[in-house]
């Protein structure tokens, strides 16, 4: 039996999962912005409860490793932390555009490209281009988007965007080839079939070095003041 935790914070949705060896057992799920902090530690109760698990049985705690929201980052993997500090378990990080695109990939897209988006404010996201076989063909990375944004894989053939960033995009990239698909965010439920995989290949991370992939820097009103 290898029960992980999930707990995924990227975004204004929170949710944590319980999956044993890879299947799910069950998963709580708030969408509610700026509640990370508040509503974390209920989540991991409940989810253990429905379950009628107890925390001791935990394997392992599984944490979306960024990009994403800062400050729900820093939660989720603060008490992914604590859990396995207390527990002397391992902590399993995953990319949390991996997590988004394994959330469209029972979807048959074999004649397009697919291009995760998270918010990163105004006009900018943090975005990755694959193909159908979540094979990378550009890696992670903050564009801010305009017309022509993503034109040599939109001249090629369809782009499909989606995320919590693709939305603001949707006039801006006009072509034809550009397709959306709305409220796809990142879940606990996908996190967990994913660090299943790498908890059996036992590809973990150092519990006292693992910090989130931030991708850049976190500007807080008066550090901007200082800087200008």
């Amino acid at each position: 039996m290898a029960l992980i935790a999930s707990i995924e914070t990227s975004t204004s949705v929170c949710s944590v999962a319980l999956h044993d060896d890879g299947k799910l057992i069950s998963v709580v799920e708030v969408h509610q912005e700026f509640s990370h902090a508040s509503k974390l530690g209920l989540l991991v109760d409940q989810v253990l409860n429905l379950a009628d698990l107890k925390i001791e049985e935990i394997r392992a705690v599984a944490v979306s490793s960024g990009p994403g929201s800062y400050t729900g980052l820093r939660i989720g993997t603060s008490l992914a932390k604590g859990l396995c500090y207390a527990r002397n378990i391992p902590l399993i990080a995953v990319p949390t555009l991996h997590i988004l695109t394994a959330k469209v990939s029972h979807i048959n897209f074999s004649d397009s490209f697919l291009c995760p988006m998270i918010d990163a404010r105004r006009m900018e996201v943090y975005c990755q281009v694959m193909d159908f076989n979540l094979n990378e063909i550009e890696p992670v990375k903050p564009i801010i988007i305009d017309e022509k944004s993503f034109e040599k894989y939109l001249s090629i053939k369809p782009v499909i965007f989606f995320g919590n960033g693709s939305m603001k995009c949707r006039d801006v990239l006009n072509q034809s080839n550009a397709k959306f698909l709305s409220d796809i965010h990142p879940s606990a439920v996908q996190l967990g079939s994913l660090a299943f995989e790498k908890f059996r290949r036992h590809e973990t991370e150092d519990v006292d070095l693992f910090v989130p992939y931030y991708l850049k820097e976190f500007y807080t009103k008066q550090s901007l003041e200082k800087v200008n």
